[in-house]
C-alpha cells in the first residue's frame, strides 16, 4: 500500500489529486498540508511512503521541506509539483533528494503513474519538461547515455514498443520518446532505426 502525503496551497488542487485517487486499492492519502511546516508535521506524525509537494509554499518552501524529509527519513520518495519548467528550480528539487517533477497542469492520470513510479523507487519527470542535471552534461559531452537511458536502450533492443517501454517502467510514453530523441542527439545517430541497430551492436539486454 502507497501510503500517500499531498502539500499544495492551493486546496482546490488538492481536492482534484485526492478525488483522481480515492479510488485506488493500491494507494491511501494519509494527509494533506497547505504550507510546508504542517507537510514537516504530518510527515513525522504519519511517515508516508511518498509526498507530492509544491515547490513555493508559505512558511517552508518545498525545497527545504524535501531536504528535511530526506535527512528524517530517507527511504521517503519525494514528488516535487509546480506551475513553473525552471530548470534551476528543478535542480534544486533534484538536489534535495526528489524523484521525479511534475506541473500542475499535468494529466490527474499522469500524477497516478508518477506516484506508483517513485514508489517503486524509479524517476519520474513530467513529458513537458527537460531534466538536464550537470551530472547529465557531464556525461552528454562525452557521449554517455544515463542509467535511465540505459534501461530503456536494453528495452529497444528486446524490440518493446515506447509504450511496452512505458507500462514496465512506470513512465510516460512521451517521457520515453524524449529520452530516445535525446539518446539519438547524445549518441550522434539519424534516427530511431539507428538507435536500434546500436542498442544491438552494444548488446544492451539482460
Amino acid at each position: 500500500m502507497i501510503r500517500l502525503a499531498i502539500a499544495e496551497d492551493h486546496q482546490s488542487l488538492i481536492d482534484g489529486i485526492k478525488l483522481l485517487l480515492e479510488y485506488e486499492d493500491d494507494i491511501e492519502i494519509v494527509g494533506t498540508a497547505n504550507d510546508g511546516e504542517d507537510l514537516l508535521k504530518l510527515v513525522r506524525l504519519k511517515q508516508p511512503n511518498v509526498v507530492i509537494t509544491d515547490i513555493r509554499m508559505p512558511k517552508v518552501d518545498g525545497i527545504s521541506a524535501t531536504k528535511q524529509i530526506k535527512k528524517e527519513f530517507p527511504h521517503t520518495k519525494v514528488l516535487g509539483f509546480t506551475m513553473f519548467d525552471q530548470q534551476d528550480a528543478i535542480q534544486q528539487m533534484l538536489d534535495a533528494g526528489a524523484l521525479g517533477y511534475l506541473l500542475k497542469n499535468s494529466p490527474l492520470e499522469e500524477v497516478l503513474n508518477a506516484v506508483r513510479a517513485v514508489y517503486m523507487g524509479n524517476t519520474y519527470f513530467d513529458a513537458n519538461i527537460t531534466v538536464t542535471t550537470e551530472d547529465d552534461n557531464n556525461k552528454k559531452a562525452k557521449g554517455i547515455l544515463t542509467k535511465r537511458q540505459i534501461e530503456i536502450l536494453e528495452l529497444i533492443a528486446r524490440g518493446k514498443t515506447s509504450r511496452e517501454i512505458a507500462d514496465e517502467l512506470f513512465i510516460g510514453v512521451h517521457t520515453v520518446d524524449t529520452h530516445r530523441k535525446n539518446m539519438i542527439r547524445i549518441l550522434g545517430l539519424q534516427g530511431k532505426g539507428e538507435l536500434m541497430r546500436y542498442a544491438l551492436d552494444k548488446k544492451y539486454r539482460f
